[in-house]
């Protein structure tokens, strides 16, 4: 299988070349705008990127204080849309999410008031910090765009993405994410440390002043939806398809796993694979793509067995062998050569 079969047959819808490299374009303005508050986690910003052209929501987990709140932040100053960001707490109604409808004494009527999820990007800060309860708050409109209350539904504007932030759940005082809130995030990453250098850079830069009051938008909601339609008509053959289900199916029959990649978790895969292609320049998908992104969008949706638990498996390590032992589609012309996307935290 060569390129020329990846890509669209004629007759078939394609990304323009023009709009490919708009893509382009304003993904380097936008990463460029938060690499210049976040040092040295390039791989980390594309994904970011790579979640909100594919209409997804991002997860990031890791320990107190590597940035996972500045990179969200960062992220939604950089684009002049409408941000709102819930602080995940204990004491955190269902209601401060979504919103809630109260009396009005002077029209004597039911008057609706928008909870923190109306907005283009919203920032969920310490996710599991709330209990599971409010955590489901989420699940209509991370997967519907729209909010139900009091047999009322009100739709959510696009783009619509959600940032969260979490901390590992062998922390104090944290709740873990119930299977189907996983499960509607796209992807899930971790920032990591950074290397000696950039620690050095941020010593410079943020001692100073906060970079995040400096950070100007660089693009615009209509921008990004209009990046994202065109992310849509990126073409993914036939083959590349039957590798994505052929990995989320691996997941389903590892003895090793208690719980596998649902169909969901296909169609995340895919989307996100045909981001990846639109910001390389492709209007067409390869079997890499998929590959590269089975980390941060498969490995979160898993659950290892207890047997595995146990003996210290854990369910990336799982992931990557399936991932290592399956075949991928024979013939194309980009091999393993390809950096990695980045890949989630190990459990």
């Amino acid at each position: 299988m060569t390129g020329e079969q990846l890509r669209p047959e004629n007759g078939l819808d394609g990304a323009d070349p023009g709009d490919l490299e708009e893509i382009a374009r304003v993904t380097r303005a936008v990463g460029d705008a938060v690499s210049s508050v976040i040092e040295g986690k390039s791989d980390v910003i594309r994904t970011t990127l790579v979640v909100l052209l594919a209409e997804g929501h991002l997860l990031i987990e890791d320990v107190p204080g590597v940035g996972k709140t500045m990179l969200s932040k960062a992220l939604a100053r950089s684009i002049d849309c409408t941000v709102r960001r819930i602080q995940f707490t204990p004491d955190l109604l269902p209601s401060d999410v979504t919103g809630v409808s109260i009396f009005n004494q002077d029209t004597r009527e039911f008057e609706f008031r928008p909870g923190g999820v109306f907005a283009n990007i919203v920032v969920g800060d310490e996710i599991n910090r709330a209990s599971p309860k409010t955590q489901s708050a989420l699940l209509e409109c991370m997967e519907e765009r729209q909010v139900t209350v009091d047999g009322s539904t009100y739709l959510l504007d696009a783009p619509f993405m959600v940032v969260a932030t979490q901390n590992p759940i062998e922390m104090e005082g944290t709740y873990a994410l119930p299977e189907a809130q996983r499960d509607r995030f796209m992807a899930r990453v971790s920032m990591g440390y950074p290397v000696e250098a950039a620690e050095i850079a941020m010593l410079g830069s943020h001692t100073r002043t906060n970079p995040l009051d400096e950070l100007e938008p660089v693009t615009d909601a209509a921008a990004v939806a209009k990046l994202v339609d065109i992310v849509t008509r990126v073409h993914v053959a036939e083959p590349v398809q039957r590798y994505a289900v052929a990995l989320t199916t691996a997941t389903r029959r590892s003895p090793e796993l208690l719980l596998g990649a649902s169909p969901r978790a296909t169609l995340h895969l895919v989307r996100a694979a045909k981001a990846v292609a639109a910001i390389d320049g492709r209007d067409f998908v390869v079997p890499d793509d998929v590959r590269d992104l089975a980390h941060p969008v498969l490995a979160h949706r898993l659950l290892p067995t207890v047997e595995a638990a146990m003996s210290g498996r854990t369910a990336s390590e799982t992931l990557e062998a399936v991932v290592t032992s399956l075949p991928m589609p024979a013939g194309d012309e980009r091999s393993t050569t390809r950096p990695r996307t980045a890949t989630a935290p190990r459990r």
